[in-house]
């Protein structure tokens, strides 16, 4: 075995250069990427994506104008042509070394540097390694996989024995290196963690209903400050698009947080003069008691001002939703064909809260939307895998909405229609202010309710008043002061004369 054609820095971990991962979302994750010139493990049962970020590993090196090397003790050039071409990619500048054998096995003809690990010893195996990467000098490689190594090693410490040979190897040359396991042994390898410079683990997750859910987590990282926990990613054309954790404390922006109004005096006049930037409002109520038209309401209150605003729809369609406003006689068709208003399909089933939170974000950060409406949490309860989630990713959420001065709208439908209700999740304390939206009966007629129950800024009335929805939009009455007993949805009215309707 020659020596190294290039010696490695002795510069300390904080002043060596970082190392894009290929991956925008894992870049920001680790503050930047990977210190450079030293040893990484990712690992993951088949399928989690193991392969395909480490392609993007070695094609943001070929962008970068470095010599990259994959070596391949688990798949034929072939199939992984056929990975990247999925990807829309091209492997030209990627330098593929083989060591198992090609469809081509019998043919007398078949390239030199072909072989099969398990018809030769493990010191062969690895000297083989060495020599290529002698010869093609990189400075970044990929290892797939370690089970190969481990097979041919047959016990645990001759294993460690060779894995550290590589790290020895590598250590003295000018070239940073990341590992694929795919966790074939029986237990955790907790060997390959402790000699590795750092660790990313990818999980494939399967849920009772709906696509599968992917997720990474950053076990161990010597020497770089990271993001803990898991962040949620998925595998498409152009590769693993991951999205960090979404950290409230990160994103901090000054605004002035003034009233908006909803457009509707009335409205305003019971919130006080109405919901201020930088705070968010839970409109609760049963099914079809106005929650959305009031969000409506806003949305396009907010569009008339020449803001953005984003409508995120977990339960009804953008048809029906358009329907709704041309009855309400708001002018939702047009803010939407200007773009001042986007409405947006979602899938429960099929985003995971990671992704949800990136499009978020990118709605805030890029469109500038001053105003976001979820409809409604029912339906994003149905995307989490456990409801003690669902807390604490919106609390980070509307913290991180608060602090970039935007104005959030959640609704929240409860369980029945006239009577008690029941509520299938309690975040009334995250709200800042609370709007609640009843049924009650009387004289024979269905009727609807709103008061404001809790608004942390500023005044509001404490009045319940009567609302229709028209063909002029919200319509609010008067008080009812002659009621009680409306939120239980059995009033009794005290009054001496029948009372008229506020519209009439």
């Amino acid at each position: 075995m020659t020596g190294p054609s290039r010696a490695a820095p002795d510069s300390d971990l904080k002043d060596s250069p970082r190392v894009s991962t290929g991956s925008d979302g894992l870049d920001d994750i680790l503050g930047g990427g990977l210190d450079a010139n030293r040893m990484y493990l990712y690992e993951g049962r088949p399928g989690t994506g193991k392969t395909t970020i480490a392609l993007q590993f070695l094609l943001r090196g070929v962008r970068d104008g470095e010599r990259v090397l994959y070596i391949s003790l688990s798949e034929t050039k072939r199939e992984l042509s056929v990975v990247a071409r999925r990807h829309g990619w091209s492997l030209d500048g990627v330098d593929i070394f083989e060591l198992v054998p090609p469809e081509t096995t019998l043919d007398p003809e078949r390239e030199l540097t072909v072989f099969h690990p398990a018809e030769m010893e493990l010191s062969e195996t690895t000297n083989l390694i060495f020599r290529e990467v002698e010869r093609i000098d990189p400075t970044r490689v990929v290892l797939d996989s370690l089970s190969e190594l481990r097979l041919l090693a047959q016990n645990p410490l001759r294993y460690r024995r060779q894995v550290l040979a590589l790290k020895h190897f590598f250590t003295n040359r000018n070239c940073t290196v990341v590992l694929l396991d795919d966790l074939s042994s029986s237990q955790d390898d907790l060997q390959l963690h402790s000699i590795a410079h750092g660790v990313v683990m990818l999980e494939q997750l399967a849920i009772d209903y709906g696509a599968e859910r992917r997720r990474l987590r950053v076990i161990k990282m010597r020497g770089i400050r990271f993001r803990g926990g898991y962040h949620d990613f998925t595998i498409s054309e152009g590769g693993l698009r991951i999205f960090p954790r979404l950290v409230a404390a990160e994103h901090h922006k000054s605004f002035a947080g003034e009233p908006m109004s909803s457009g509707n005096a009335e409205l305003d006049q019971l919130l006080g003069g109405g919901l201020e930037r930088g705070t968010n409002a839970l409109l609760l109520g049963s099914a079809g008691a106005g929650k959305s038209s009031v969000a409506l309401t806003y949305a396009i209150a907010a569009a008339e001002r020449g803001e953005h605003a984003v409508f995120f729809a977990f339960d009804e369609g953008r048809g029906t939703v358009e329907a709704r406003a041309r009855t309400l006689g708001l002018p939702l068709e047009k803010h939407l064909a200007s773009g001042k208003i986007r409405f947006q399909q979602i899938d429960p089933a099929e985003l995971s809260p990671g992704e949800f939170a990136a499009t978020l974000r990118r709605s805030v950060e890029a469109d500038n939307a001053r105003l976001v409406v979820i409809d409604s949490l029912n339906g994003y309860l149905n995307a989490m895998p456990d409801e003690r989630f669902l807390i604490l990713q919106m609390h980070e959420l509307l913290s991180y909405l608060a602090q970039q001065g935007v104005l959030t709208i959640l609704i929240l439908a409860q369980h029945g229609l006239v009577g008690p209700m029941d509520t299938p999740l309690d975040i009334s304390y995250l709200s800042d202010a609370v709007l609640m939206l009843r049924y009650f009966e009387f004289g024979g007629t269905v009727r609807r309710a709103l008061s404001v129950v809790k608004k942390r800024s500023g005044n509001h009335e404490h009045s319940i008043r009567e609302f229709r929805l028209g063909s002029s939009g919200i319509r609010l009455g008067p008080p009812l002061q002659e009621f009680s007993g409306i939120f239980s949805g059995n009033p009794h009215y005290t009054g001496r004369a029948l009372p008229e309707g506020p519209f009439e």
